[in-house]
Protein backbone atom coordinates (compact mmCIF):
# COMPACT_ATOMS: atom_id res chain seq x y z
CA UNK A 1 0.00 0.00 0.00
CA UNK A 2 3.02 2.65 0.72
CA UNK A 3 4.49 1.99 -2.83
CA UNK A 4 0.85 2.92 -4.40
CA UNK A 5 0.01 6.30 -2.83
CA UNK A 6 4.14 6.54 -3.55
CA UNK A 7 3.71 6.20 -7.08
CA UNK A 8 0.30 8.56 -6.59
CA UNK A 9 2.31 10.94 -5.73
CA UNK A 10 4.07 11.09 -9.41
CA UNK A 11 1.06 12.61 -10.48
CA UNK A 12 1.62 16.09 -8.87
CA UNK A 13 5.51 15.96 -9.40
CA UNK A 14 7.52 18.86 -11.51
CA UNK A 15 7.70 18.92 -14.89
CA UNK A 16 11.30 17.60 -16.27
CA UNK A 17 11.53 20.60 -18.43
CA UNK A 18 10.65 23.01 -15.65
CA UNK A 19 9.71 25.63 -18.25
CA UNK A 20 6.36 26.42 -17.23
CA UNK A 21 3.12 26.39 -15.39
CA UNK A 22 2.41 23.35 -15.28
CA UNK A 23 0.62 22.24 -12.60
CA UNK A 24 2.67 20.29 -11.69
CA UNK A 25 4.14 20.65 -7.67
CA UNK A 26 5.72 23.72 -6.99
CA UNK A 27 5.41 24.87 -10.83
CA UNK A 28 1.98 25.59 -10.08
CA UNK A 29 2.27 27.48 -7.38
CA UNK A 30 4.50 29.83 -9.50
CA UNK A 31 3.26 34.15 -9.35
CA UNK A 32 5.36 36.66 -10.50
CA UNK A 33 7.37 39.38 -8.04
CA UNK A 34 8.38 42.59 -8.63
CA UNK A 35 11.71 44.19 -7.83
CA UNK A 36 13.73 47.36 -8.10
CA UNK A 37 15.19 46.08 -11.03
CA UNK A 38 11.90 44.54 -12.39
CA UNK A 39 9.25 46.58 -14.47
CA UNK A 40 6.39 44.88 -15.99
CA UNK A 41 5.85 48.41 -18.05
CA UNK A 42 6.52 48.38 -22.01
CA UNK A 43 9.84 46.44 -24.06
CA UNK A 44 10.97 47.70 -27.08
CA UNK A 45 8.55 49.23 -29.62
CA UNK A 46 6.02 49.47 -26.79
CA UNK A 47 4.98 45.80 -26.68
CA UNK A 48 4.17 44.53 -22.66
CA UNK A 49 5.49 41.82 -21.16
CA UNK A 50 1.90 40.03 -21.26
CA UNK A 51 1.62 40.53 -24.95
CA UNK A 52 4.81 39.31 -25.68
CA UNK A 53 4.48 36.22 -23.43
CA UNK A 54 1.70 35.81 -25.81
CA UNK A 55 3.41 35.85 -29.09
CA UNK A 56 6.26 33.64 -27.89
CA UNK A 57 3.70 30.77 -26.36
CA UNK A 58 1.91 31.01 -29.91
CA UNK A 59 4.91 30.82 -31.81
CA UNK A 60 6.37 27.79 -29.87
CA UNK A 61 3.35 26.27 -29.84
CA UNK A 62 3.22 25.83 -33.28
CA UNK A 63 7.03 25.45 -34.43
CA UNK A 64 9.16 22.50 -33.91
CA UNK A 65 11.96 22.87 -31.89
CA UNK A 66 14.74 21.04 -29.95
CA UNK A 67 16.20 22.04 -26.72
CA UNK A 68 19.09 20.99 -24.61
CA UNK A 69 19.64 21.90 -20.79
CA UNK A 70 19.80 20.82 -17.44
CA UNK A 71 16.64 20.53 -14.88
CA UNK A 72 16.27 21.05 -11.27
CA UNK A 73 14.76 17.86 -10.69
CA UNK A 74 17.56 15.94 -10.69
CA UNK A 75 21.31 17.21 -9.89
CA UNK A 76 23.43 15.85 -12.64
CA UNK A 77 22.77 15.01 -16.03
CA UNK A 78 21.31 16.98 -19.33
CA UNK A 79 17.83 16.46 -20.73
CA UNK A 80 17.22 16.51 -24.35
CA UNK A 81 14.09 18.37 -26.06
CA UNK A 82 12.05 17.37 -29.40
CA UNK A 83 8.72 19.00 -29.95
CA UNK A 84 6.99 18.45 -33.14
CA UNK A 85 3.05 20.23 -33.06
CA UNK A 86 1.98 17.09 -34.80
CA UNK A 87 3.26 14.51 -33.41
CA UNK A 88 3.74 15.98 -29.69
CA UNK A 89 7.38 16.13 -27.21
CA UNK A 90 10.25 14.29 -26.11
CA UNK A 91 12.29 14.62 -23.39
CA UNK A 92 15.35 12.24 -23.20
CA UNK A 93 17.79 12.50 -20.00
CA UNK A 94 21.50 11.40 -20.85
CA UNK A 95 24.15 10.77 -18.09
CA UNK A 96 21.74 9.77 -15.40
CA UNK A 97 19.64 6.83 -16.47
CA UNK A 98 18.57 7.24 -20.06
CA UNK A 99 15.25 7.24 -19.56
CA UNK A 100 12.70 9.40 -21.28
CA UNK A 101 9.25 10.74 -21.41
CA UNK A 102 6.74 11.60 -24.16
CA UNK A 103 3.74 13.63 -24.50
CA UNK A 104 0.87 13.76 -26.98
CA UNK A 105 -2.49 15.35 -26.68
CA UNK A 106 -1.67 15.64 -23.11
CA UNK A 107 -0.74 12.43 -22.18
CA UNK A 108 2.29 12.09 -20.72
CA UNK A 109 4.10 8.39 -21.16
CA UNK A 110 6.67 7.91 -18.76
CA UNK A 111 9.95 5.44 -18.69
CA UNK A 112 9.45 3.33 -15.92
CA UNK A 113 12.94 3.92 -14.93
CA UNK A 114 12.75 7.68 -15.19
CA UNK A 115 9.57 7.38 -12.94
CA UNK A 116 11.32 5.93 -10.07
CA UNK A 117 14.17 8.06 -10.40
CA UNK A 118 11.86 10.47 -9.51
CA UNK A 119 10.46 8.56 -6.76
CA UNK A 120 14.18 8.28 -5.50
CA UNK A 121 14.92 12.10 -5.87
CA UNK A 122 11.50 12.82 -3.62
CA UNK A 123 13.47 10.16 -0.96
CA UNK A 124 10.70 7.68 -2.15
CA UNK A 125 12.45 4.22 -3.12
CA UNK A 126 10.88 1.36 -5.61
CA UNK A 127 12.25 -1.54 -7.15
CA UNK A 128 10.53 -1.27 -11.02
CA UNK A 129 10.59 -5.81 -11.63
CA UNK A 130 12.51 -6.29 -14.61
CA UNK A 131 9.78 -7.64 -17.02
CA UNK A 132 8.58 -3.60 -16.80
CA UNK A 133 12.07 -2.27 -18.08
CA UNK A 134 10.62 -0.77 -21.38
CA UNK A 135 6.98 -0.14 -20.28
CA UNK A 136 6.18 3.78 -20.25
CA UNK A 137 3.17 4.86 -17.58
CA UNK A 138 0.51 7.15 -18.88
CA UNK A 139 -0.99 9.82 -16.96
CA UNK A 140 -3.21 12.57 -18.01
CA UNK A 141 -3.84 16.35 -17.91
CA UNK A 142 -6.30 18.92 -18.71
CA UNK A 143 -3.24 21.07 -20.12
CA UNK A 144 -1.52 20.64 -23.49
CA UNK A 145 1.82 19.46 -23.92
CA UNK A 146 3.14 22.86 -24.16
CA UNK A 147 3.03 23.51 -20.54
CA UNK A 148 6.14 21.83 -20.64
CA UNK A 149 8.11 25.03 -22.66
CA UNK A 150 5.29 27.61 -22.19
CA UNK A 151 6.25 30.78 -20.96
CA UNK A 152 4.30 31.70 -17.22
CA UNK A 153 3.27 35.05 -16.73
CA UNK A 154 6.18 37.12 -15.89
CA UNK A 155 7.58 40.45 -15.72
CA UNK A 156 10.54 42.52 -17.72
CA UNK A 157 14.37 42.55 -16.20
CA UNK A 158 15.56 44.90 -18.07
CA UNK A 159 18.86 44.49 -16.34
CA UNK A 160 19.05 41.13 -17.40
CA UNK A 161 19.00 41.56 -21.08
CA UNK A 162 21.45 39.93 -22.87
CA UNK A 163 22.19 38.12 -26.30
CA UNK A 164 21.79 34.19 -26.59
CA UNK A 165 23.62 32.40 -29.56
CA UNK A 166 24.01 36.17 -31.07
CA UNK A 167 20.29 37.28 -30.84
CA UNK A 168 19.24 39.92 -28.64
CA UNK A 169 16.89 38.48 -26.01
CA UNK A 170 14.70 40.57 -23.82
CA UNK A 171 14.02 39.02 -19.73
CA UNK A 172 11.28 37.83 -18.21
CA UNK A 173 11.05 37.36 -14.81
CA UNK A 174 8.91 34.74 -12.88
CA UNK A 175 9.65 34.26 -9.04
CA UNK A 176 8.42 33.42 -5.97
CA UNK A 177 10.10 32.41 -2.89
CA UNK A 178 12.90 30.09 -3.16
CA UNK A 179 11.67 29.87 -6.55
CA UNK A 180 13.08 31.78 -9.43
CA UNK A 181 12.60 31.53 -13.54
CA UNK A 182 14.63 33.48 -16.20
CA UNK A 183 13.00 33.51 -19.46
CA UNK A 184 14.75 35.06 -22.54
CA UNK A 185 12.40 36.45 -25.27
CA UNK A 186 13.91 37.45 -28.86
CA UNK A 187 13.51 41.00 -28.63
CA UNK A 188 12.36 40.89 -32.63
CA UNK A 189 9.97 38.62 -34.49
CA UNK A 190 9.50 35.98 -34.70
CA UNK A 191 9.12 36.08 -30.63
CA UNK A 192 10.73 32.90 -29.70
CA UNK A 193 11.99 31.38 -26.24
CA UNK A 194 15.28 31.30 -26.68
CA UNK A 195 16.41 30.21 -22.89
CA UNK A 196 15.52 29.58 -19.59
CA UNK A 197 16.98 29.70 -16.22
CA UNK A 198 15.70 28.30 -12.80
CA UNK A 199 16.36 28.55 -9.75
CA UNK A 200 14.18 25.83 -7.02
CA UNK A 201 15.31 25.45 -3.51
CA UNK A 202 18.55 25.85 -4.43
CA UNK A 203 18.97 23.79 -7.10
CA UNK A 204 19.82 25.68 -10.77
CA UNK A 205 19.14 24.61 -14.59
CA UNK A 206 18.97 26.05 -17.83
CA UNK A 207 17.71 25.49 -21.16
CA UNK A 208 18.85 26.69 -24.57
CA UNK A 209 16.38 26.36 -27.43
CA UNK A 210 17.10 26.15 -30.68
CA UNK A 211 16.11 24.79 -34.16
CA UNK A 212 13.02 26.68 -34.76
CA UNK A 213 10.72 25.53 -37.73
CA UNK A 214 13.55 22.39 -38.50
CA UNK A 215 11.91 18.86 -39.04
CA UNK A 216 12.20 16.84 -36.62
CA UNK A 217 10.11 13.11 -35.69
CA UNK A 218 8.73 12.33 -32.43
CA UNK A 219 7.83 8.79 -32.38
CA UNK A 220 5.08 7.60 -29.36
CA UNK A 221 5.86 3.99 -27.82
CA UNK A 222 4.60 0.95 -29.50
CA UNK A 223 0.79 0.34 -27.47
CA UNK A 224 2.11 -3.23 -26.06
CA UNK A 225 5.08 -1.08 -23.76
CA UNK A 226 1.93 1.55 -22.72
CA UNK A 227 0.26 1.04 -18.88
CA UNK A 228 -1.62 3.34 -17.21
CA UNK A 229 -0.53 4.03 -14.18
CA UNK A 230 -3.08 1.88 -11.57
CA UNK A 231 -1.63 -1.21 -14.21
CA UNK A 232 1.66 -0.10 -13.38
CA UNK A 233 1.22 -0.26 -9.18
CA UNK A 234 -0.71 -3.00 -9.49
CA UNK A 235 2.57 -4.72 -11.22
CA UNK A 236 5.02 -3.11 -8.17
CA UNK A 237 2.86 -3.94 -5.50
CA UNK A 238 2.71 -7.50 -7.15
CA UNK A 239 6.75 -7.68 -7.25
Amino acid sequence: MARALALAALLSMPALACGADSGRGEEAERAPVSSPTVTDGSGPGGTSAEARIDQVNETMRNTPFSGIGTTTAFDEGLQQIRWNPEQGLHIKLTGISGDDMYCKDSVTYTSAGLLALSLESEGVRITVPTRLDDVYVTTESEQGCDSYFAVPSGVFAPDKDKEIEGVPAQAVVASSGATSDVYYLSEKDPARLLRMESVRNGRRSGTTYVDFGKATTVTLPDADRIMTMEEFRAEVDAG
